[in-house]
C-alpha cells in the first residue's frame, strides 16, 4: 500500500496460508485476521475463495484504517444509537458501562431478600436494638419475603416495592410503616454491597390525615380508675397520670418508682428511644399507687391483657382508642402546665410532636379536674 512519505505504510492485517487437517481435508487454506479485537480464522476449500475474500476485506481496509475494519458496522451502529440515547442525559457509553458493571459485580456477591431480612435482623440485634422494635421488624420483613424472598436483592425494582406496597391495601399510616422498614432493609444491603440503589427510597409515601388522637373524658378516666382492683390499679394509674407507653409498662420495675423522689425512672434499656427520662409523679399519681409500693417486681400483673379486659368492661367502655391513656396524659399534662417541651421530656416524644397532636385537645377546667382524680373521689 502506497503512502506520501510521511505517513508509514500499515502492514497487511489478513495473512492467507495454506491448511492441512486430516480431520477436515476438504479445507485447504485459511485467512487469519483481527475482527473486534478478537483473532479470527476463516477457512476456505478453494485459493480462489480464500483470496476473494481477502481482497475485499483488503478494499475495506483502504477505505477504513485498521480501526475501521477492527470495529465491525453492527457495532458502530450500535455505538451510535446508544450514544443518541445518553446524549440528552449528559451520559457517555462509558457511563453506561461503568454503571452496568457495577451492577454486574454487586448481583453477583448479592443475595437473596430472605437472606438479607436474616442478616439485617441478626444485624439489628446485635447492635442493641429493642424487642419491640425487633418484633416489628420481622413481622413486616416476614410478609415481604412471602412474596420477593427467593428473589436476588440487586435485581429489585421500585416499581415492584410501588405496586406491593399499594397492595396490602392497609391504612395510610400503615403503609408507610412498611416502607419504612424495606427502605432500612435495602440501606442495609447497600452497606453490604448487595445492591447499589435502594428500590423503597423513590416509593411514594402514602398521605396521611393526621386526626386527634382519641382520649379519655374525666368521666372515663374516674369510671377506669374504680373499677380497677389492686392488681390493675397501680398499672392503670400510672399509665394516666405518668404517660408511659404500653411497651414501657410491661417493663417497668418497682424498684424504678421512687415516691420519696416523686418521679419514675424510664431506663434507657428499657426507653423506645433509648434514652433515659424521669416522669414525675403526681401527687393524685402518688395516692393511687401508695397502697401498692413493692421494693421490687413487675408492675404490670401476669395475665394483663385479660385482666385489663376486665377492668373496661366493669367500667363501661366498650369504645377504647388506641394508646388512650398515654394521650389522655398528654393532653391534660399539656393544658396543664403549658409547657410542650417539659411534655416531651416526660414523654419521651419530640416538643413539635407533643404541641402538633394535643394542643387544646381539652378544656382548662377539664385538666385541673383530671389531675384532682384520687381515691375515694368521682
Amino acid at each position: 500500500m502506497a503512502t506520501d512519505g510521511n505517513t508509514p505504510a500499515m502492514t497487511n492485517p489478513f495473512q492467507l496460508k495454506h491448511y492441512n487437517d486430516t480431520k477436515r481435508p476438504a479445507l485447504k487454506f485459511v485467512v487469519n485476521f483481527k475482527e473486534a479485537g478478537k483473532r479470527v480464522r476463516k477457512f476456505f476449500s478453494s485459493k480462489i475463495e480464500a483470496q476473494t475474500f481477502v481482497q475485499q476485506k483488503n478494499i475495506a481496509f483502504q477505505n477504513q484504517g485498521r480501526e475501521g475494519i477492527e470495529f465491525p458496522s453492527w457495532l458502530r451502529i450500535m455505538a451510535g444509537e446508544c450514544n443518541d440515547l445518553l446524549e440528552p442525559h449528559n451520559k457517555t457509553i462509558r457511563d453506561a458501562t461503568e454503571h452496568y458493571l457495577t451492577y454486574l459485580k454487586a448481583s453477583a456477591k448479592s443475595c437473596t431478600v430472605s437472606e438479607l431480612s436474616v442478616q439485617m435482623q441478626a444485624a439489628k440485634k446485635a447492635d442493641g436494638a429493642s424487642t419491640s422494635h425487633l418484633h416489628d421488624l420481622k413481622c413486616r420483613l416476614k410478609r415481604l419475603c412471602a412474596d420477593f424472598g427467593d428473589k436476588n436483592v440487586a435485581t429489585i425494582s421500585t416499581r415492584q416495592i410501588d405496586e406491593w406496597l399499594r397492595d396490602l391495601n392497609l391504612a395510610p399510616q400503615g403503609r408507610n410503616n412498611y416502607r419504612s422498614a424495606i427502605r432500612s432493609m435495602f440501606n442495609f444491603a447497600i452497606k453490604r454491597n448487595y445492591a447499589t440503589t435502594n428500590p423503597a427510597a423513590n416509593t411514594e409515601k402514602a398521605k396521611v390525615v393526621n386526626k386527634a388522637p382519641g382520649i379519655l373524658t374525666v368521666a372515663q378516666a374516674t369510671a377506669l380508675l374504680k373499677a380497677c382492683k389492686s392488681d390493675t390499679a397501680p398499672y392503670v394509674a400510672i399509665s394516666l397520670f405518668a404517660g408511659l407507653r404500653a411497651a414501657e409498662m410491661d417493663k417497668l420495675d418497682w424498684s424504678e418508682v421512687d415516691l420519696d423522689g416523686e418521679h419514675i425512672e424510664v431506663t434507657a434499656k428499657k426507653a423506645k428511644t433509648a434514652q433515659r427520662r424521669l416522669v414525675p409523679i403526681a401527687k393524685n399519681l402518688a395516692a393511687w399507687i401508695r397502697p401498692h409500693v413493692k421494693k421490687n417486681g413487675l408492675v404490670a400483673p401476669q395475665g394483663l391483657r385479660k385482666r385489663f379486659d376486665a377492668v373496661k368492661s366493669r367500667a363501661g367502655l366498650s369504645d377504647w382508642p388506641p394508646n388512650a391513656m398515654r394521650h389522655s396524659f398528654a393532653s391534660y399534662r399539656l393544658a396543664q402546665c403549658h409547657d410542650a417541651a417539659k411534655v416531651s421530656l416526660e414523654m419521651g416524644n419530640s416538643p413539635a410532636m407533643v404541641f402538633a397532636h394535643y394542643r387544646e385537645l381539652v378544656k382548662p377546667k377539664d385538666a385541673e379536674q383530671f389531675w384532682k382524680i384520687a381515691p375515694g373521689k368521682r
